[in-house]
Order: structure tokens, then C-alpha cells, then sequence
């Protein structure tokens, strides 16, 4: 139905920059917000940032000042920029999407990339 597709991750010094995107293809009737998580080894899954659709995004406190989180709504996009990124923020990070299927289903229905990996080395 959805699939979300990442892109942008690597590997940096301590103190580099990267930028993720993701973009949502497959039939979409809206797209209620879009958020970065990740996962880092031996850890739980966390959220990094989100931007609700019309609303103002959030970040984790860790990342707040060094993490951007933005989003293209013509092209069912979003994008993490990721600034003085130091060796903690080495992580598995997912792109995940909260979608309206259809105008008649308005369940929303969560949606997962398969995962970027981002490491950061002191």
C-alpha cells in the first residue's frame, strides 16, 4: 500500500552533518504526520523528531538545537538534518509515517522504512 524509502545515512567524525530523506509512494489519501525514531545497539526504539501535517514539529531533547526535522507535502516527503552529531547519535534510524488510506477510512495506519544506519565515530 505505502512504502516508505530512506536515504542519506553513513558515516561521519564527531561533529559532521548529515541529511536523511524519506519519501511515501503507493496510494495515499493524507499523510497525518511524519517522524524520524531510532534505534541504537542494546537499546529500545526511541523518537527523534515528528511534524504533524499543518502543525508545528517536535524533538527530543537530546537532539533539540542540532536536529531539524522538516517535510515536502507535494512530495510525501521528510527530512532529518542532523548537525554536530556526536558518537550517541549512532543508530539505526526509521522513517515512519501516520496515513489516511482513503477519505471513507480514517483510521490512520502506520507505515515503517526499512531503516538507515547512521554512525558516528570520536
Amino acid at each position: 500500500q505505502v512504502q516508505l524509502v530512506e536515504s542519506g545515512g553513513g558515516s561521519v567524525q564527531d561533529g559532521g552533518s548529515l541529511r536523511l530523506s524519506c519519501a511515501a509512494s503507493g496510494t495515499v489519501f493524507r499523510i497525518l504526520s511524519m517522524a524520524w525514531h531510532r534505534r541504537a545497539p542494546g537499546k529500545q526504539r526511541e523518537l527523534v523528531a515528528a511534524i504533524p501535517d499543518g502543525g508545528a514539529a517536535n524533538t527530543e531533547d537530546s537532539v533539540k538545537g542540532r536536529f531539524t526535522i522538516s517535510r515536502d507535502n507535494a512530495k510525501n516527503a521528510v527530512y532529518l538534518q542532523m548537525n554536530s552529531l556526536k558518537p550517541e547519535d549512532t543508530a539505526v534510524y526509521y522513517c515512519n509515517a501516520v496515513v489516511q488510506l482513503h477519505t471513507l477510512l480514517p483510521s490512520p495506519v502506520n507505515f515503517w522504512g526499512q531503516g538507515t544506519q547512521v554512525t558516528v565515530s570520536s
